[in-house]
């Protein structure tokens, strides 16, 4: 019975869903458990939208609402998704420290001040250039700031990509850099998250690529975190299905969910 470890509420900038909308949602999907994962994007550039959060009003909200909706059979848990950049890292390192989340996730949505999601992004210079950036970027992140338990949607700024050539290949144009954050994922003992919102935006792979998933088994990998990033009720769980064929042909047999910060397994 699977876990969806990634998804947002109306406490994120960017849903209008009522928690207990997904809830439900996952209930009838018969998971055995759901993670809020909702937005903190400190120093998000107001062009693009609002993705601040009280952390503290946040957690309280939701650590209710799980504890009213959990049972023997369904759990609700409450973690947090961090946007991480070096110049904010003690501010998050703080959030991290002060509340109790069951699970934190530790993403890049901006490289240099721009998101990939909006096509000034795309403007700025040549794709690949830009890509490489990106994951330069990643591993400048997650060395600033480590008290994070999973690598979001590893390759997601491929998923905006303008010129389909770009996605056909987020890995070995790459390689070398995408084995630095492997490693460095790795030797902090971290998961890799396996995010199917890239099969719902048109991928062949989730994100990150099968082959960076197979790679990361290859260097050591052990843990992997799964989540469909739905910001509505219908993308929970989307795809989960077709995550055990994929997962085993790269070496995996079980997932994590993060319960108190601390990783339990479950089969695929």
């Amino acid at each position: 019975m699977f876990w969806d470890n990634h998804m947002h509420s109306n406490f994120s900038g960017d849903s209008k869903a009522e928690p207990i909308d997904m809830i439900n949602a996952a209930r009838a999907k018969k998971l055995r458990g759901i993670t809020f994962t909702d937005h903190m994007d400190l120093d998000y550039p107001p062009k693009y939208g609002f993705f601040e959060l009280d952390p503290y009003s946040y957690y309280e909200a939701q650590h209710r609402l799980a504890i009213e909706q959990s049972n023997d059979s369904f759990t609700v848990l409450t973690g947090i998704e961090l946007g991480i950049q070096p110049h904010i890292a003690a501010d998050i390192y703080k959030v991290a420290k002060d509340i109790p989340f069951d699970f934190i996730i530790g993403s890049t949505h901006l490289i240099d001040k721009q998101d990939p999601y909006f096509d000034t992004f795309w403007e700025s210079g040549d794709a690949k250039q830009l890509l490489t950036r990106y994951y330069e970027c990643v591993l400048e992140n997650i060395s600033a700031f480590t008290d994070f338990d999973t690598v979001a949607h590893l390759d997601y700024a491929f998923r905006y990509a303008k010129d389909p050539k770009v996605k056909e290949d987020t890995h070995q144009p790459y390689f070398e850099i995408v084995d630095e954050i492997l490693n460095k994922i790795i030797k902090m003992d971290k998961s890799l998250e396996i995010n199917t919102g890239g099969l719902r935006k048109g991928l062949a792979n989730p994100n990150p690529a099968l082959s960076i998933v197979k790679r990361y088994h290859e260097l050591g990998g052990k843990m992997i975190t799964l989540g469909a990033d739905a910001h509505e009720p219908a993308h929970v769980a989307a795809d989960f299905e077709k995550l055990p064929d994929m997962l085993n042909t790269c070496g995996f047999k079980e997932f994590m969910v993060y319960k108190n910060r601390k990783p339990e397994a479950y089969p695929l």
